[in-house]
């Protein structure tokens, strides 16, 4: 028997799931609203002025993106980590070494005009954030938060904004005594964890999507350039018209570097392009920067919960709007007025198959595998072109 739409629907969504404290002088007590100038942080803007960024971690994904803009923009720049993946990325940055599972000593007796908390998606985020945060308490004039789009309890709203309530134990139906907590609520809680150590004008917290472009390992992106640039007939989900908002990592880390060098606070969404981009478009977009012959096959949503197909997982990226109708609907008219501004697709696109291909083979070959593998799609699309009246593949576009 096929799997209700409705019911199926359910399963998935339940799966996706200062002056006078010793602090630089010239950011505490900034002004946490809106530029007086109106005209936000522009990335041509030269910074006002030199900052001492700490950067926890720095090694990942979004960290070296984030300390090469920052190093750019002529600011003093501290790495604290465990010292044991790339340590040869940046040999002239001063790299303080400890765990923030047990030992940040080594943060002590110094001072930084904001720390960017660039945490990982673990389970302990609360626990982490709240040992590092109340050794800097009175280290650092603001605290920088990575957190996520998936802390809101729900993502109904039309538009979404960031005062929709996030979630909370009870709404998470989680255990308070848990010693690991799912990836969503964990960055909640370190929220609040943030804005009770610092409050809200010490506070930034950033909220983005899903993040994507060069150096990221997860491929939940980079499957859509790779498996595009492979040509041929390409399972394409619903009608085209399901809308995407995603944040090139770029995008995400040098508008934190400008917000904190304009020692701006408050909680933001950063997703893109302001104005949602249909999945066609994005499909389209991605073709373009390769020269594969591809043909896009659009397969009802009905007809793929059917067959089992996951959306967010099997076809990373497309999330239907029955899941949340706000998912990728945010209203970005704050972050955009801030500066965050969103680089061309066909940038990202390219640049993300530049390092694709710059990756061990084995790695390359591995990525459609993790996802929804050839055979899979090729089952799904046979299935679709047997349907009695089907009118068999065409070119499209």
């Amino acid at each position: 028997m096929s799997t209700n739409r409705r019911d199926f629907l359910k399963l998935t969504a339940a799966a996706t799931g200062a002056v006078g404290l010793g602090l630089p002088s010239s950011l505490a007590g900034a002004h946490s609203g809106p530029s007086s100038s109106g005209a936000g942080h522009r990335p041509d803007d030269p910074p006002r002025r030199a900052l001492r960024m700490l950067i926890l971690g720095g090694t990942g994904f979004i960290g070296p993106h984030m300390v090469r803009y920052a190093l750019e923009r002529g600011h003093e720049v501290t790495l604290f980590n465990r010292g044991r993946s790339n340590t040869d990325l940046f040999p002239e940055v001063e790299t303080l070494i400890g765990d923030r599972n047990d030992d940040v000593s080594a943060l002590a007796g110094r001072t930084w005009d904001v720390c960017m908390d660039n945490n990982a998606g673990t389970g302990r985020a609360p626990w982490w954030v709240d040992l590092t945060g109340r050794a800097l308490l009175d280290s650092v004039a603001r605290y920088y938060f990575v957190s996520t789009r998936s802390t809101y309890a729900a993502v109904d709203a039309v538009p979404m904004t960031a005062a929709q309530p996030t979630l909370t134990f009870e709404t998470a139906g989680v255990d308070p005594s848990a010693e690991s907590l799912p990836y969503g609520l964990a960055k909640a809680e370190a929220e609040r964890t943030v804005l009770g150590l610092y409050g809200t004008d010490r506070t930034g917290i950033f909220r983005p999507g899903l993040i994507i472009g060069p150096g990221d390992q997860t491929d939940r992106f980079t499957y859509w350039p790779v498996r595009i640039e492979m040509g041929g007939e390409v399972l394409a989900p619903s009608g085209g018209m399901d809308p995407i908002q995603i944040i090139d990592v770029r995008d995400l880390v040098e508008w934190m570097v400008r917000m904190a060098e304009a020692g701006e606070s408050g909680t933001y969404n950063c997703v893109g392009p302001e104005y949602p981009r249909p999945i066609s478009e994005l499909l389209y977009g991605i073709r373009a920067v390769t020269t594969a012959e591809t043909i896009f096959t659009w397969v009802d949503t009905d007809f793929l919960m059917e067959r089992g197909v996951r959306p967010y997982s099997d076809l990373p990226v497309w999330r239907p709007p029955e899941l949340g109708a706000g998912f990728a609907r945010f209203d970005l008219t704050d972050e955009v007025a801030r500066g965050l501004t969103f680089r061309p697709l066909a940038t990202t696109a390219s640049d993300t198959l530049a390092f694709h291909h710059s990756r061990p083979r084995e790695v390359q070959d591995a990525v459609l595998g993790r996802f929804f593998t050839p055979e899979e799609e090729r089952a799904v699309l046979d299935a679709w072109h047997a349907r009695p009246g089907a009118p068999g593949p065409r070119w499209i576009g």
